[in-house]
């Protein structure tokens, strides 16, 4: 295989990244989005990635405490995952067996979002059978459009205590809750009088790289059943007239986060941030060797995903929705 990103040079600058934001907090809660473990998507599009690159850069930064999240909303659905159409919970089963065999250690299990579902009850139990820690996040009603009701459920849920300064948060796919777990920490850290940070590590979409790059648009196609679409971020054209490349949640969450963070810091800017580019770590970009390859690799990567699509439809595991984006994303390539 041809390659057309080196691996290696990129674990050393985001190893040296993420250790630099690490340094400016007491605690800093990371937010891993993406596949942790087997992270297929990447290695098919940046041809020459390891699919185990995040869990070997996680050994670089340890000792370090991992929080999984889990929603429970997902747990009750048939949501599937992968290519493997993993059921919500045999990915989630399978990412801490994963963890667990890399001689990293969870520190606790978050199920989010709960407010009563059997299937979260069940699996909590089949969770602490097996010697995890585990606990109930509740739905918050009116989380983030109403503040004083949101901070008022972060002070309702339970505190984690955590020993490392490093905490990564991660989960099985995307809307597990890992943002509003970190915010719930940050809540009680800062009553404590400590000094908590927050960052998210994604791969993609690749901030540096244009819109119209197929790296960009295939992670358009990967998250196409969440309707993900890629965006300038405006936060960072505002405040320091550059183009950024962000997507629409990240870019809805930051309001939500600068918002909430005002409240809970007492701060214009929480963290330093001006932008969710600002509050991210993203230096795959310094990874590519080749461009042209890695083009192409994407390319074939939406035309995958569009195949797929198509066939989960037709199986009626997939919506409308998803396949009328697809024809968005085909037509821009």
């Amino acid at each position: 295989m041809k390659r057309g990103f080196d691996a290696k040079k990129y674990i050393d600058a985001q190893t040296k990244e993420i250790n630099k934001r690490i340094q400016k907090f007491k605690r800093m809660y990371l937010e891993i989005g993406g596949k942790l473990i087997s992270d297929n998507h990447a290695a098919r599009v940046l041809p020459g990635y390891r699919k185990s690159t995040k869990i070997d850069l996680m050994k670089k930064l340890a000792p370090l405490n991992i929080l999984y999240c889990i929603n429970a909303k997902d747990l009750e659905s048939t949501r599937t995952l992968s290519t493997k159409n993993r059921t919500y919970q045999e990915q989630a089963i399978k990412n801490i067996k994963d963890i667990q065999k890399n001689k990293l250690k969870i520190s606790h299990i978050v199920i989010t979002r709960y407010s009563g579902e059997k299937k979260a009850i069940a699996f909590k139990k089949q969770l602490q059978a097996k010697g995890h820690k585990v606990s109930f996040h509740k739905e918050i009603k009116g989380y983030s459009i109403n503040i004083p009701k949101t901070l008022k459920g972060f002070k309702n849920q339970p505190y984690i205590k955590l020993k490392e300064n490093l905490t990564i948060i991660t989960g099985p796919a995307g809307n597990s809750g890992k943002m509003a777990v970190a915010l719930s920490q940050i809540y009680h850290e800062t009553k404590k009088k400590k000094q908590t940070g927050f960052a998210k590590y994604e791969t993609f979409p690749i901030h540096n790289l244009p819109l119209s790059h197929p790296i960009n648009i295939a992670y358009e196609a990967a998250t196409a059943d969440l309707q993900d679409i890629n965006r300038i971020d405006p936060y960072h054209k505002k405040a320091y007239k550059k183009n950024s490349t962000n997507y629409n949640r990240d870019i809805e969450n930051f309001r939500i986060l600068r918002q909430i963070l005002r409240k809970i810091t007492k701060k214009q800017n929480p963290f330093g941030y001006k932008s969710p580019t600002d509050m991210g770590i993203n230096t795959a970009k310094q990874g590519i060797i080749n461009d042209k390859i890695c083009r192409k690799a994407a390319i074939k990567e939406i035309k995958s995903r569009n195949r797929r699509y198509t066939s989960e439809y037709k199986k009626d595991r997939e919506t409308i929705k998803t396949v009328e984006r697809m024809k968005q994303l085909i037509k821009k390539i």
